[in-house]
């Protein structure tokens, strides 16, 4: 299972109250976070999130502070386990995985193998 801090659960909650107030009348609203693992990067393996509106088969769903995340079947076993923060800093902001499965990192930390 993923943990979120409480840095990233604002920052979650804020791009998803953004994402509904902004969205076309017809639009699914999003509902939750979809975090996953694609291959690439600079270390064999890099981390994806964007907002989701729905569930897809065979999605781990975590529920956390009122903030919802979906792990596809792929991904769940390089992400379990995983803390992910968010930080706010004059030269850059956003999301930073602590990944106990991560045998190394790139230096931007987006990456992974």
């Amino acid at each position: 299972m993923i943990h979120l801090t409480d840095n990233a659960v604002a920052a979650i909650k804020t791009a998803l109250s953004r994402a509904s107030e902004n969205a076309a009348p017809d639009a699914p609203s999003a509902e939750g976070l979809r975090i996953m693992v694609q291959t690439g990067g600079c270390a064999g393996f890099k981390y994806m999130m964007g907002l989701e509106a729905r569930t897809r088969d065979g999605d781990e769903v975590v529920h956390q502070d009122g903030v919802v995340l979906f792990i596809d079947g792929e991904s769940q076993a390089h992400l379990a386990g995983m803390t992910v923060d968010f930080v706010a800093g004059l030269e850059s902001s956003g999301f930073v995985f602590d990944n106990p499965n991560a045998a190394s990192k790139c230096s931007c930390g987006k990456s992974f193998s």
